[in-house]
């Protein structure tokens, strides 16, 4: 995510994490260099509220992936804990599997120490029951970790919309009382 966080310079944008601020005194930020007019302000607001709902979407992605996840690595867990207890007797397991979609096949598995774990990109590798029962306890541990972390980050990407659109609004007004302000002073010459 570092790629994503803009590195603007200026106190309206900068925190210890590069997110944006809330504008207190607009006067004073107007008068700083780069923020001539009220429109380039409210055009940088824009272009980073617009970089804001980018992250967001790639976060949401990214949480909806690992939402899917972590109820399979559950799942297959359980699955491994069920072939542990089945592996010193000497019956076979009944089973149905995935054939294809709605199509289901009965088989007989005999007891056994092995097991295959895909493990993405068309890679699939074949592991001892511990050794695979410990490799998903790991990859559990790191998406459910993954995910608190990318909900703390949309919690805050949510504060940084909110910041984003008052402070665009407080540009906005400024920017009104200072035209009807420059107006009331023709008129009064």
């Amino acid at each position: 995510m570092p790629g994503l966080l803009p590195q603007h310079t200026s106190w309206f944008f900068r925190t210890c994490r590069g997110w944006l601020r809330r504008a207190e005194d607009v006067d004073s930020f107007m008068k700083q260099p780069g923020n001539e007019t009220a429109d380039t302000v409210l055009k940088k607001l824009d272009e980073q509220y617009q970089k804001y709902k980018f992250m967001e979407l790639n976060l949401a992605q990214k949480k909806r992936r690992l939402k899917g996840q972590i109820p399979e690595i559950k799942q297959t867990l359980e699955i491994l804990k069920y072939m542990q207890k089945k592996k010193e007797s000497t019956n076979s397991m009944e089973t149905r599997f995935l054939l294809a979609d709605n199509l289901y096949c009965k088989a007989s598995v005999p007891p056994t120490d092995k097991v295959c774990l895909w493990l993405g990109a068309n890679v699939m590798l074949e592991y001892d029951i511990d050794e695979a029962q410990a490799l998903l306890e790991k990859n559990l541990s790191t998406a459910t970790k993954n995910l608190d972390s990318l909900e703390e980050d949309l919690d805050f990407l949510r504060d940084q919309f909110t910041t984003t659109e008052v402070n665009m609004a407080r540009v906005y007004n400024w920017d009104v009382k200072r035209r009807n302000k420059d107006d009331s002073t023709k008129n009064k010459a």
